[in-house]
C-alpha cells in the first residue's frame, strides 16, 4: 500500500479566523484530511465546530482578540494545553479599513497592522518555539491577499500589511526551514464570502471582477482547501516561502 502524502491523520492544525468564510473552509478541509483542530477567533466558531466534529475529528476552541499582541503566546500556549503539541498553523485572521490615504489615521493605520502582520509574526514564534524545543519540525500556513501583489485604493495599511506577510514568509522560512519548519503563504483572489457581498451585489463591479476572471466565477471558500491541505501536508515537504495564488487567473490578466 502505498502511503498518500496528502494525509493529515495524527496531526493538529490551529486555525485563526475560521468561524466564517474562507477560514472556515480551510478548517473543513484540513479536519477533511485527517486533522484534530482549534480555532482561535474573536467570536464563536460553533458552526466549524459541528461540522469538524460530524467528520469525528477533535476541535477545540480558544477566543481571543489577535488584535491584542501581548497576550498572542499565552493564546498558542491555551491552545496546546487543550490539544497538545500543535503541527500546522494557519494564520488566517485579518480586518481592513477603507478610508483615503490623505484622511487616513493612526488607529485605522494600527488595528490593521496588529492583527495582520504583528499578530502573525508572534504567533508563528510562538508556533516555532515549541516545534523547535520538541525538534518536531511543521507548517504555518500564512494568508497573503491578491494585493500582496497589487496597490488596491483607500486601504493603505491592508495593502501594506498583506505585502509585509509574503515578505515575512520569505523571511521566516530562511530562518526556520533549517528546522523542519515549512513556511509558505496562500493569496486567494475574489472568493463569495460575506466579506464581499457588497461587491458581488454591484452589478458594474461584479461583472467587471468576473471580467478579469480567467475561470469565470467567483471562488467557494472550499476551493482553497486543497492548496491549504497540500501546504500542510508532506507532499509540500520541500516547498518553503512561497506566496500560492488560488484566484481563477486573476493575476495573469
Amino acid at each position: 500500500m502505498i502511503d498518500n502524502p496528502f494525509d493529515l491523520t495524527g496531526k493538529r492544525a490551529l486555525v485563526t479566523g475560521a468561524n466564517t468564510g474562507l477560514g472556515q473552509g480551510m478548517a473543513i478541509a484540513l479536519a477533511k484530511a485527517g486533522a484534530d483542530m482549534v480555532l482561535v477567533g474573536r467570536s464563536s466558531a460553533e458552526d466549524t465546530i459541528a461540522a469538524i466534529k460530524a467528520m469525528g475529528r477533535e476541535c477545540h476552541q480558544v477566543l481571543a482578540d489577535l488584535g491584542e499582541s501581548n497576550k498572542v503566546a499565552a493564546v498558542f500556549s491555551e491552545a496546546e494545553q487543550l490539544a497538545g503539541p500543535i503541527d500546522i498553523l494557519v494564520n488566517n485572521a485579518g480586518i481592513i479599513r477603507r478610508q483615503d490615504a490623505l484622511e487616513f489615521t493612526e488607529e485605522n493605520w494600527d488595528d490593521v497592522m496588529n492583527v495582520n502582520v504583528k499578530s502573525v509574526f508572534f504567533l508563528s514564534q510562538a508556533f516555532a518555539k515549541s516545534a523547535v524545543a520538541r525538534k518536531a519540525g511543521g507548517k504555518i500556513i500564512n494568508i497573503a491577499s491578491m494585493l500582496s501583489y497589487q496597490g488596491g485604493i483607500r486601504v493603505a495599511s491592508y495593502t501594506t500589511s498583506k505585502s509585509g506577510v509574503m515578505g515575512l514568509t520569505r523571511i521566516l522560512a530562511n530562518e526556520w526551514g533549517g528546522h523542519g519548519i515549512n513556511v509558505n503563504a496562500i493569496a486567494p483572489g475574489y472568493f463569495a464570502t460575506n466579506n464581499t457581498k457588497a461587491l458581488q451585489a454591484d452589478p458594474e463591479r461584479n461583472a467587471a471582477i468576473l471580467g478579469r476572471i480567467p475561470a469565470g466565477h467567483w471562488g467557494k471558500p472550499e476551493e482553497l482547501g486543497g492548496a491549504v491541505v497540500f501546504l500542510a501536508s508532506d507532499a509540500a515537504s520541500y516547498v518553503q516561502g512561497v506566496t500560492l495564488p488560488v484566484d481563477g487567473g486573476w493575476l495573469a490578466r
